[in-house]
């Protein structure tokens, strides 16, 4: 949302000073981030960084990609529901969830968002993350991206090692929250 837009909607009647008025939105927008992720299904791991974020920025939208080319365990509407037990969970009313199909580049951009989140589990992550943020920075200018790495003994989870637990009928419990396990289970028996 732009700031005039912003203004229109918010502050119509306001008597408070277009100046201070400015400065409090882009002081708002300075620290807003995006968390992307395509998480199938989410874990402890991917809600800690979200989490961790929250507490750093005014705003985190938790988003979720979506690639209509790349088969997915989970719809988007199981996966929303999935972030939203995690942000219940902490209690976060300052993280939203949203998804985007496309340039996650372009979706900061859109949501005047300056900073994009990434979680690192080990080094080997860092070179692709590097060059993902050289070509984000390529289609936003604006753009930083900031790696935080995940907690040591959320390092070994993933998604893939959910689901291929599931499918063997093992205990998930400790990966992912009870309510997105709970969801987990409902979509198996489908």
């Amino acid at each position: 949302m732009k700031f005039d837009q912003w203004l229109k909607k918010y502050f119509k009647n306001s008597t408070e000073s277009k100046t201070n008025l400015e400065e409090s939105f882009f002081a708002i927008n300075k620290s807003t981030a995006v968390y992307a992720l395509s998480a199938d299904p989410p874990t402890w791991g991917h809600a800690d960084i979200m989490m961790r974020a929250a507490k750093k920025f005014s705003k985190v939208y938790w988003v979720i990609g979506v690639n209509p080319k790349k088969q997915s365990m989970f719809s988007t509407d199981q996966k929303k529901l999935m972030l939203e037990a995690y942000i219940k969970h902490y209690k976060l009313e300052n993280v939203q969830v949203d998804y985007f199909e496309g340039s996650i580049a372009k979706y900061c951009k859109e949501k005047n968002a300056r900073f994009l989140i990434r979680g690192l589990r080990s080094s080997s992550d860092f070179q692709m993350e590097y060059e993902l943020s050289v070509g984000n920075r390529g289609i936003n200018k604006e753009l930083e991206t900031i790696c935080m790495f995940t907690k040591p003994h959320y390092a070994t989870i993933s998604s893939s090692i959910v689901r291929e637990l599931t499918q063997l009928d093992e205990k998930i419990s400790q990966y992912v929250h009870p309510e997105v396990e709970r969801l987990i289970h409902e979509s198996i028996k489908k």
